[in-house]
C-alpha cells in the first residue's frame, strides 16, 4: 500500500489497482501479541487505513482477490475473485509485487491444525476460540521475537504457557549472553520455557482441535498451540512467472527495487532481498520499517520517478515481560560468520540516575571491528527506557563511526534519564580499549 499511495499521489493520472487476497489493507501485524493480550482494544485501532479510504484516493483496492497466474511477456495477471467465486484477467504496464512472507510449519504431524497468527483475520479467530473456552493451557512453539510476545500475550490472558523452541536460546538474531537475560525475563513472568526441545507431533482430540504437543522434554497438554517457527518470503507465484529469486529465497532487486532483468517490474518487503550495508551478500530481513521505506520507492519509480533504497542494518526493537530489547547491525556470531575480526564490549548499568526513582538495569553489548575499531553492532536489554538508546547506536553504524568516536558524541544527560555517562558511551569506550589488541573468539 506504500507504494500504491505514492504512485497516486505522484501521478494523478495512473490507474492505481491493488489485488490484496485477505479483507484487510495497511495493518499493523506488529500489533498483533498487544491485541491477543488485551493491552490495545479491538482490531480497529491496528487499521492505518481501511480499503474504502484507499479507494476515496482514487486507488482500485480489490480485496478478497488472489493472483494465481502473473504472465510477464503478456503484461497481464490472472486472480481469482474470492466475492464472485470468479477468475478475472487485468493487464498492467508496471507491476509491484509486495507478497510478504508465509509462516513456516514445523516439519511434525498435526502442524496443519494450527493457524499462523499473522494477519488480523487470524487474531479475531484465536481471540474468538480464546473466549469460547475455559480451559488455560497453552503451548507457544519457536521462541522467536513473535513467538516470545504471543506467549507474553497469552500468559496476560490469564493462561498458563510453555515455550517451546529447539534451540539452546531464545531470541536468535541475540547473542546467548544478552538472550539468557530475556530468558530470565520470561520465566520470571511464569512462562516456562523448553529450550533444546524438538517438537515431535500436534495432537488432536476428537473434534479435530490441537489437544496436545509431544516433545523430547514429553507431553505438554494444550488447549492452545501457537505455532511461531519463522517465515519464509512468499515467492511462489514470482517463481512460477520467472522472476529471479536470490540465496535467501527473496526476489533478487536493485537498489531501485527493480527485479533484475525484468523491466518494469519491481518487488518490495519481506519478498525481496535487501542489501546489507555491513555484509557483502543481499539479506532478507523481514521488517515493516523498511518494508514500508521500499515499497515508496517501488511506487516512485513504477510512476516514472527516481528513487533508491539504501540498504539496512537490521535495527529491531521489542518488549518481552518486563525488559524491552533491541538490536542493530551484526550480533558477535555473524561478525564472526562473515570472517570479521572483531572485540566486544558488555557492561551492566542503571537505565537513569542509580539514586532516581524507577532506576533499573541495563545491559549494553557493542561489536566493533577489531582492527580499525569501525562499530558493526549491537544489542541492548532493560527495563523501560532502555531500548531506544539503540537509536544512537544505528545511527552511528550507518555513518561508520568508530568506538573512540561514539564515545566522545554529545548526548543528553539528566538524572531521570540516565548517568551522566550514558550505558551507551560507557560500552563504547570499554569497546574502544579493545580495540587493536586482542580479538574475541
Amino acid at each position: 500500500m506504500s507504494a500504491a499511495a505514492v504512485a497516486r499521489r505522484r501521478e494523478a493520472r495512473l490507474d492505481v489497482l491493488v489485488l490484496e487476497r485477505g479483507s484487510y489493507t495497511s495493518y499493523s501485524s506488529c500489533g498483533i501479541p498487544y491485541l491477543i493480550a488485551g493491552t490495545v482494544d479491538g482490531p480497529d485501532v491496528l487499521i492505518a487505513r481501511s480499503p474504502d479510504e484507499f479507494r476515496r484516493a482514487g486507488i482500485d483496492v480489490r480485496t478478497l482477490s488472489e493472483v494465481t497466474e502473473i504472465d510477464i511477456g503478456a503484461r497481464t495477471l490472472t486472480y481469482r475473485d474470492h466475492n464472485a467465486r470468479a477468475d478475472r484477467r487485468e493487464g498492467f504496464d508496471q507491476l509491484v509485487y509486495a507478497t510478504g512472507a508465509v509462516a513456516v510449519a514445523p516439519p511434525v504431524p498435526g502442524a496443519e491444525l494450527v493457524e499462523p497468527v499473522r494477519t488480523v483475520d487470524a487474531a479475531e479467530r484465536l481471540l474468538a476460540r480464546l473466549e469460547r473456552s475455559d480451559k488455560r493451557r497453552a503451548v507457544v512453539i519457536g521462541a522467536g521475537y513473535l513467538g516470545l510476545e504471543m506467549a507474553e500475550a497469552l500468559t496476560l490472558r490469564g493462561l498458563k504457557v510453555t515455550l517451546v523452541d529447539r534451540d539452546a536460546q531464545v531470541m536468535p538474531p541475540l547473542d546467548a549472553d544478552m538472550a539468557a537475560h530475556v530468558q530470565a525475563a520470561a520465566e520470571n513472568a511464569c512462562i516456562r520455557v523448553l529450550l533444546s526441545t524438538d517438537v515431535q507431533e500436534i495432537a488432536a482430540d476428537g473434534g479435530g482441535r490441537p489437544c496436545a504437543v509431544a516433545t523430547s522434554a514429553g507431553e505438554l497438554p494444550a488447549d492452545q498451540v501457537v505455532v511461531s517457527t519463522g517465515t519464509r518470503p512468499a515467492t511462489e507465484l514470482a517463481a512460477a512467472a520467472g522472476l529471479p529469486l536470490g540465496a535467501t529465497g527473496g526476489l533478487r532487486v536493485d537498489d531501485h527495487q527493480r527485479c533484475l532483468g525484468c523491466d518494469g517490474i519491481y518487488a518490495a518487503g519481506d519478498c525481496a532481498e535487501s542489501r546489507h550495508r555491513l555484509l557483502p551478500d543481499p539479506v532478507n530481513v523481514q521488517l515493516g520499517t523498511h518494508a514500508n521505506k521500499q515499497g515508496r520507492v517501488a511506487g516512485t519509480n513504477a510512476s516514472g520517478g527516481d528513487a533508491a533504497f539504501p540498504g539496512l542494518i537490521g535495527t529491531a526493537v521489542s518488549r518481552i515481560c518486563r525488559y524491552e530489547v533491541a538490536r542493530t547491525g551484526l550480533s558477535e556470531k555473524e561478525a564472526v560468520a562473515a570472517a570479521l575480526p572483531v572485540v566486544t564490549a558488555t557492561i551492566k548499568d542503571s537505565t537513569r540516575a542509580a539514586y532516581y526513582p524507577g532506576a533499573g538495569p541495563i545491559w549494553v553489548k557493542i561489536v566493533a571491528h577489531a582492527e580499525t575499531g569501525r562499530l558493526l553492532g549491537g544489542q541492548i536489554v532493560g527495563v523501560e527506557g532502555a531500548a531506544k538508546r539503540i537509536d544512537v547506536l544505528a545511527t552511528a553504524i550507518w555513518s561508520e563511526l568508530a568506538a573512540g568516536e561514539l564515545e566522545l558524541v554529545d548526548l543528553g544527560y539528566a538524572p531521570p534519564f540516565s548517568g551522566v555517562y550514558d550505558p551507551l558511551l560507557i560500552a563504547a569506550r570499554q569497546t574502544a580499549n579493545r580495540v587493536g589488541g586482542a580479538a574475541s573468539p
